[in-house]
């Protein structure tokens, strides 16, 4: 390792001073830096008694996680040139390490006011903005070790602002891949859509091979999206990194406002340990939140996702579904909680976690929970971990399916239900790089022939559009 390389257990209040001093950030930056740095260095990985035991965040090795005290450009690689090619049309930004290397925003979205930057020019130019949105929603540095590292240490960011009255019709695409050299990344990626706005974001995040074990590849990321009164935000996340020796740390925060919706969709498929924790933060009355995942775990790859609905306001509506396919040896953990403060009245929130093992070494937990300070609302939760059914098996082999064949089948069934909540275009993203998962070929989205018909397929479905709620729920 060069000197200018510095590991994950090194790391003190020293490199967090220096780090704000060299991007000149203002003061009220620093202290938010410091505040958080004290709480990383006193916290367990896992802070939950209740979660310790099934957690494997102790699976990301301190000493082995490299991070670069200076910055670097990496020329893109021949796979990414061909990707930034098809973007070429569309807004995007496409960051390697620490350093945006391709952007492309539309001269009418620069005219309506859109922004979409580095973090640490937008501090620079639009810190009041900034502050402002961070200042009225403000984080709870104690709450997780990892939110307090990605909030002192971030080395990097993405900043995209849509102001008021603003419709993007396409979507934003972000392309984040960890450096070629190895090192690991620790970025804060801030998105801010102002009342009566509407836009969506797809994110797809990659890593390269690495073929040296002593090095633990690592992406960890704060996103923190501030929607406002009767605004609309979409973002749509496919983890994509490679499972060898990379590790996956994700916060997400939503603050959303009076009669505004934040949506999540995530198709989560690489790294050897991916651990997300999203929030969703009603605040205003009306406000709704719908966090949708479907995760394909092969191998001993291990998936840890907590997703929260907090209901602030009256008449709130939360709904999250996950759905888990577990594959050789791999193993997921589900953990989610409902909580209906006191000014929650008339609050509507369901939470499901549930998981399909295609293998005996395969595990699955499912660990969800309610807390409701109020009457007047209806709330309910389900789960459920289940091995793959021989019968179903049998009966499909019987009529000249494979063995695997048959598998695939049960698990395009057990999804089915839930990708109808999807559009055509994100079922198909991940339809496609579910496929590419079970036959071994590389997890890259990619404009081919295969896309192409698997799109095809897509728009000519519907989405689904029934109400959970005529038929399932626990409190009224």
């Amino acid at each position: 390792m060069t000197p200018s390389l510095i590991s994950l257990s090194s790391l003190d209040d020293k490199y967090v001073k220096e780090k704000s001093i060299t991007n000149s950030e203002p003061e009220w930056l620093m202290e938010i830096r410091n505040n958080a740095f004290s709480n990383y260095s006193s916290l367990p990985h896992e802070v939950s008694p209740l979660y310790k035991k099934y957690s494997d965040a102790n699976l990301l090795y301190p000493d082995r996680v490299y991070l670069s005290q200076g910055t670097k450009t990496y020329e893109p690689e021949e796979y990414l040139s061909e990707r930034i090619k098809e973007l070429e049309k569309d807004t995007s930004i496409l960051k390697i390490g620490s350093t945006i290397i391709h952007s492309k925003i539309s001269k009418k979205l620069q005219e309506q006011g859109v922004v979409i930057s580095d973090l640490k020019t937008a501090i620079k130019e639009h810190a009041s903005i900034i502050k402002s949105s961070i200042q009225s929603n403000q984080l709870d540095y104690s709450e997780d070790k990892f939110l307090a590292l990605e909030l002192s240490c971030f080395d990097s960011g993405i900043f995209v602002y849509i102001p008021k009255n603003v419709i993007i019709d396409e979507p934003i695409r972000i392309i984040d891949v960890l450096a070629p050299d190895g090192t690991s990344s620790i970025t804060r990626n801030i998105v801010i859509a102002e009342s009566n706005s509407k836009a969506g974001i797809v994110q797809e995040l990659y890593s390269n091979k690495q073929s040296d074990d002593r090095i633990q590849q690592s992406l960890f990321e704060l996103l923190e999206c501030y929607v406002g009164a009767n605004a609309e935000l979409e973002v749509v996340t496919l983890q994509a990194m490679n499972e060898k020796n990379s590790v996956n740390f994700s916060n997400r925060k939503a603050f959303i406002e009076r009669d505004a919706k934040m949506s999540w969709y995530m198709g989560l498929f690489g790294s050897q340990l991916s651990r997300y924790k999203i929030d969703n933060i009603m605040k205003g009355e009306g406000a709704s939140a719908e966090d949708v995942e479907i995760i394909f775990g092969t191998n001993d790859q291990s998936f840890d996702v907590t997703s929260n609905l907090i209901h602030h306001g009256q008449n709130t509506r939360g709904r999250v579904l996950s759905k888990s396919v577990m594959k050789d040896s791999s193993k997921s953990l589900f953990k989610g909680m409902i909580k209906i403060e006191k000014g929650g009245k008339s609050a509507e929130s369901y939470l499901a976690g549930h998981a399909i093992l295609l293998d005996k070494g395969a595990k699955s937990d499912t660990i969800p929970g309610l807390e409701i300070e109020t009457n007047e609302v209806r709330a309910t939760h389900s789960a459920s971990v289940a091995q793959i059914d021989e019968n179903q098996i049998f009966y499909l082999m019987c009529r000249g399916l494979s063995n695997e064949e048959a598998k695939r089948e049960i698990v395009s069934g057990f999804l089915e239900p839930l990708s109808r909540k999807m559009g055509p275009t994100i079922r198909a993203w991940v339809n496609y790089l579910m496929e590419n998962k079970w036959l071994g070929k590389p997890l890259m989205l990619k404009t081919d022939e295969a896309m192409e018909h698997i799109l095809e397929v897509e728009k000519s479905r519907y989405r689904e559009a029934d109400d959970i709620f005529e038929k399932h729920y626990k409190y009224r």
